[in-house]
C-alpha cells in the first residue's frame, strides 16, 4: 500500500491518469491487500480479441487472489453494484462512458440532447456520492488520451470532463498520476447533497466549482497540485446560492468584488436535466410523426432545459447588445474599412440604420448600443468604457492586467442589467473595425491552429490587407505563448475590450441560465475564452449559422455546437442571430400548443372507427 494513504479514513477517492500513466496499478495499491475487495470491469468482452483477453488476464493476475470480480454489462447495472458494500474499485469510468454513448447511439445523434446519457450518468454520481465505501475510482482525465478531433471525439471528450468533474465533486480525495506519480488535487467542502453516512435519494449532481487563481496549476515539489487542472472544476462551498422566483441564480457570485483584480475559474451548472427529459418525453406524445419536428423539437427541448420547465415559455423580451469599440490593430491596414468607422458604426446601430438593428426590430427584439472603448469619445454615455482604444496586438498588449480584469467585469455587469430588466434571450454583438484580426488570433492560440488556418477576408479585404492581417495573427501569436494557460490574460495581449467584455457577458449570461445566441468570428472568439473562464456555459449557448470565416470554424468545432441556420450572412453584426429569434419563439410554442397523439386521436396504424364513419 502507498505510504500516508489510509483508505479507511477516505470513502471515495477518483483516480485519474493518461493512457499507461500507471492510474490502475496505483488504484489497486491504494487497497492493498485489504480483504474482500469487490473489482467491478466495466470493459466490455469482444469475441475472439486475443490481444484484450491477454490484458485483462495480465490485470487480473496482479490483483490478490481474495478480491472478487465482476463484470459490468449495461450502464445502470455501476450504479446498482455500488450500493453493496465495499471495499471496491471501478477500472475504468472512460471504458463505462463509452459503453453508455454506444448504447444511446449517441455517436449518430443530432444536436447536444442525450436525455437517456444523462440519466445513467446523474445515476451513477447520485450513487458515488452514497456508497458506503471505501471506494476508489479509476478514470481516463481529458486530454491526456488520444481522442480524435472529430465530432465523436470532442462529444466523448465533452461528456468524460463532465462526468470527471461531477464525480471529483462527491469524491472526498481526487488524485492525477502522472508517469507513476500520484499528485493529490486540493480537496473541496463536501458536496451539499447527501453523504456516505447519510444516504439520499439518487438525483443528478451538478458540481459547483471553488474559484482557484487561473494560473495556478502547477504541482509543488511535495506533490500536491496548487488549483484544479484546466477545465475541471472543483468542488463547490456547498451549493448554490439561492435563486430568485424566476429560477435564475442572483446577481451576485464570488467574481464580484471589484476591488480584487483576480478572476477565478467558476464552472457554470449544466441546464436542468428534468426539465430536459420531460421536454424530450412531451415531443415524443406529440401528434406527428416520429422525430417530425426536426431540428425545431431539439430547439423547443435546449429552451426548456436552459429555463428549467416544461413547456419552455416562448421568450417575450429578446434583447440584442451591441458594443462599440476599437482596435489598435486596425491601423496595420487589416481591414477594408478605417477605424473611424466603428463610431460611425455605432451611431447608425443607434439610429436603427444597421442591418442588425433592422432584423431586430422584425424579430421583435429590441437594441442596446453600448460604448465600451471607441478611441475618441462622443457618441453618449461613457458609464461603461474600459479605455479608450487599444494596443496594436501585433507589438504590445491590446489590454493592461487592471484594464483586460475591468473589461471583464463590464462584460458582467452589463449581462446582469439586461437580464434584471427582463431579457430572456441575449444576442450579443461588436461594431469595431478590425475586431477579426485579435479573434482569429485568440481562436488560433487556443486551438494551435496556425496563423493561414484562421485568416479570412472578414469586412472585404483584398489580397494586400489579407497578407497584413496573415503577419499581424503571426506576430500576435508569438506575444501570445506566455498567456496560453491563462485566458484573462490572453485576452489582455492579444484580445480586445469589446472581446473580453463579451467574454464577460457570456460568461455571466450562462451562470444566471439565460440563453445567448452567437453569431459571428469576433463573439465566437470570446466565447472561447468564456468557456474558459467559466466551464459549462457553451451549454446555453446556441449558434445562429455557420460563419464564412475560417476561425468561425473552428469555434463551432471546439465548442460543439452545431448551427441552426446557413444564411451565409457576413455582416458579423448579430443579423443571423436575430433571424434565429422566431425560430426559438416557434419551437417553445410547438411544445406548449401542439396537441398529442392521444388527445387528437392521430396516431399511427389503422384508422380510428370515428374517422372511417366520417368517410
Amino acid at each position: 500500500m502507498n505510504a500516508g494513504v489510509n483508505p479507511g479514513a477516505v470513502s471515495r477517492t477518483l483516480v485519474l491518469g493518461g493512457t499507461r500513466s500507471g492510474k490502475s496499478r496505483y488504484a489497486e495499491e491504494l487497497l492493498g491487500d485489504a480483504p474482500g475487495v469487490r473489482y467491478l470491469a466495466t470493459a466490455r468482452r469482444v469475441p475472439g480479441d486475443a490481444e484484450w483477453d491477454a490484458r485483462v488476464a495480465a490485470h487480473v493476475a496482479r490483483r490478490p487472489g481474495s478480491w472478487t470480480t465482476e463484470e459490468i454489462g449495461a450502464g445502470p447495472d455501476l450504479a446498482a453494484a455500488l450500493a453493496t458494500g465495499g471495499p471496491v474499485l471501478v477500472d475504468d469510468l472512460a471504458t463505462w462512458l463509452t459503453g453508455i454513448l454506444d448504447d444511446a447511439g449517441a455517436w449518430d445523434a443530432p444536436g447536444g440532447s442525450l436525455p437517456e446519457v444523462d440519466a445513467v450518468v446523474g445515476g451513477l454520481v447520485a450513487a458515488v456520492r452514497d456508497a458506503p465505501g471505501p471506494l476508489v475510482l479509476v478514470s481516463a482525465e481529458t486530454g491526456l488520451g488520444v481522442v480524435p478531433e472529430s465530432r465523436s471525439g470532442r462529444l466523448f471528450r465533452d461528456r468524460l470532463g463532465e462526468l470527471n468533474a461531477a464525480l471529483a465533486a462527491v469524491c472526498e480525495e481526487t488524485v492525477l498520476v502522472v508517469a507513476g506519480r500520484p499528485l493529490r488535487l486540493p480537496p473541496g467542502p463536501a458536496p451539499a447533497t447527501g453523504s456516505a453516512t447519510q444516504p439520499t435519494a439518487a438525483a443528478p449532481v451538478t458540481p459547483v466549482s471553488m474559484p482557484r487563481p487561473v494560473s495556478d496549476d502547477v504541482a509543488t515539489p511535495t506533490g500536491e497540485v496548487a488549483g484544479t487542472p484546466a477545465a475541471v472544476p472543483a468542488s463547490g462551498d456547498g451549493g448554490p446560492s439561492p435563486a430568485p422566483a424566476d429560477g435564475r441564480p442572483p446577481a451576485t457570485d464570488d467574481n464580484d468584488n471589484d476591488n480584487d483584480n483576480r478572476i477565478t475559474v467558476t464552472a457554470v451548472g449544466r441546464p436542468d436535466t428534468a426539465s430536459r427529459r420531460a421536454a424530450v418525453a412531451r415531443v415524443s406524445t406529440l401528434a406527428m410523426p416520429v422525430a417530425g419536428l426536426g431540428r425545431l423539437g431539439e430547439l423547443g427541448v435546449w429552451l426548456a432545459s436552459c429555463q428549467g420547465e416544461c413547456p419552455p415559455r416562448p421568450p417575450v423580451r429578446s434583447r440584442v447588445v451591441l458594443l462599440a469599440a476599437d482596435h489598435g490593430i486596425a491601423e496595420a491596414g487589416v481591414s477594408a474599412y478605417p477605424q473611424a468607422v466603428s463610431a460611425i458604426r455605432a451611431s447608425a446601430a443607434a439610429a436603427g440604420r444597421l442591418p442588425v438593428t433592422v432584423a431586430a426590430g422584425t424579430a421583435g427584439a429590441t437594441v442596446r448600443v453600448v460604448d465600451v472603448g471607441l478611441a475618441e469619445d462622443g457618441f453618449g454615455d461613457d458609464e461603461h468604457v474600459v479605455v479608450r482604444g487599444t494596443g496594436r496586438v501585433d507589438r504590445t498588449d491590446a489590454l493592461t492586467p487592471d484594464q483586460a480584469a475591468s473589461a471583464w467585469r463590464t462584460g458582467r455587469r452589463l449581462a446582469d442589467e439586461e437580464i434584471e430588466s427582463g431579457a430572456d434571450v441575449l444576442v450579443p454583438g461588436t461594431l469595431g473595425v478590425g475586431a477579426s484580426t485579435p479573434a482569429a488570433t485568440l481562436v488560433a492560440a487556443l486551438t494551435g491552429a496556425e496563423p493561414v488556418a484562421v485568416v479570412g477576408r472578414a469586412s472585404g479585404i483584398d489580397d494586400r490587407a489579407w497578407m497584413r492581417k496573415a503577419v499581424a495573427i503571426r506576430d500576435g501569436l508569438r506575444r501570445a505563448r506566455p498567456h496560453l494557460r491563462d485566458p484573462l490574460g490572453l485576452l489582455g495581449a492579444v484580445g480586445g475590450t469589446d472581446l473580453t467584455v463579451l467574454a464577460g457577458f457570456l460568461a455571466r449570461a450562462a451562470r444566471r441560465k439565460v440563453p445567448c445566441v452567437l453569431d459571428g468570428v469576433a463573439v465566437g472568439a470570446a466565447a472561447l475564452l468564456a468557456e474558459e473562464l467559466a466551464p459549462g456555459a457553451k451549454e446555453y449557448w446556441l449558434a445562429a449559422q455557420p460563419s464564412t470565416e475560417p476561425a468561425a470554424a473552428l469555434v463551432l468545432e471546439h465548442l460543439s455546437l452545431t448551427p441552426v441556420l446557413d444564411l451565409a450572412v457576413r455582416t458579423d453584426d448579430g443579423t443571423a442571430g436575430v433571424t434565429v429569434l422566431p425560430l426559438l419563439v416557434t419551437a417553445a410554442r410547438l411544445l406548449g400548443e401542439t396537441g398529442t397523439a392521444e388527445d387528437t386521436g392521430i396516431v399511427p396504424g389503422a384508422a380510428p372507427a370515428r374517422a372511417t364513419a366520417a368517410r
